[in-house]
């Protein structure tokens, strides 16, 4: 009977991460949904800033603590291995929701794009950055991620397997597309409030801070397969092609050389 409820209790988190997600899409660009980052209660900026930070920490301290090793072996002490992901998911709902459902709009505007054009091209941008953090979980494994393959495989009496290192896709050229699409989702806003930046602001040192810590616990775990991939791909930016453009170009510069006729005509 466990193996049935810690199934159920694993698609409920699961499914309560992607209502959250939707709900959040709607929070951050202003529409929809009740409750967005530049509505409800407004207070004297001072007290609006220090609940504000109260919360961005709140949410900080779940997210890195709770993703420790460290902390899943005392933590499985309690909770159960198959749940363990699971209940990470939905603590990490519950201070979310609580973040959004406490937080405080500081109204003044940083920037208003008036051009439409302007606009468009950033809820274009604003999309493109909701939909890259979706879309970069199933490259790897979506349902691992979120605690579903966990409990199926407490479901089905299978071993719980480590998941091989792979670079599908984005991940040959950044190691860190989840981050830079959270970035994308934070930071593309026609209209930038106060509040709206504090918030893109944080979360972004936040993950800046997250996949030192982050990386370090992929070292441990992959060794010297994570280092060499360390050494191989940026972080957050793709390299530029100019290298290998530069070294074609002084190929075929040498070539010409070794053709007199060709350089001739070259010059002419």
């Amino acid at each position: 009977m466990n193996r049935y409820v810690y199934f159920a209790y694993g698609v409920v988190c699961h499914v309560m991460f992607l209502a959250l997600f939707m709900y959040m899409i709607g929070f951050v660009g202003n529409f929809v949904v009740p409750k967005t980052i530049d509505s409800g209660t407004r207070e004297p900026l001072a007290l609006a800033i220090s609940i504000n930070l109260l919360l961005m920490g709140l949410f900080a301290v779940q997210h890195s603590v709770m993703a420790r090793p460290a902390f899943k072996r005392i933590w499985t002490r309690i909770v159960p291995q198959p749940i363990e992901r699971s209940t990470y998911v939905l603590a990490a709902c519950i201070v979310t929701a609580v973040l959004m459902w406490q937080w405080r709009s500081i109204d003044f505007i940083i920037w208003d794009l008036r051009n439409s054009g302007l606009r468009v091209a950033l809820w274009c941008l604003f999309a493109a950055g909701w939909l890259l953090v979706p879309a970069v979980t199933l490259l790897i494994n979506h349902f691992d991620l979120f605690g579903t393959r966990q409990v199926w495989l407490h479901l089905k009496r299978r071993e719980q397997t480590t998941l091989p290192f792979r670079e599908p896709s984005l991940y040959k050229r950044i190691r860190h597309p989840l981050y830079v699409g959270w970035a994308i989702a934070f930071w593309a806003a026609p209209t930038m409030t106060a509040g709206h930046l504090m918030f893109a602001l944080i979360m972004t040192l936040y993950m800046a801070v997250a996949v030192i810590f982050e990386e370090r616990d992929l070292v441990a775990h992959f060794g010297q397969q994570y280092e060499d991939y360390q050494r191989r791909v940026p972080m957050f930016l793709p390299k530029l092609k100019l290298r290998k453009n530069a070294d074609e170009n002084q190929e075929s510069h040498g070539s010409f050389k070794q053709n007199d006729s060709c350089t001739d005509l070259c010059r002419a």
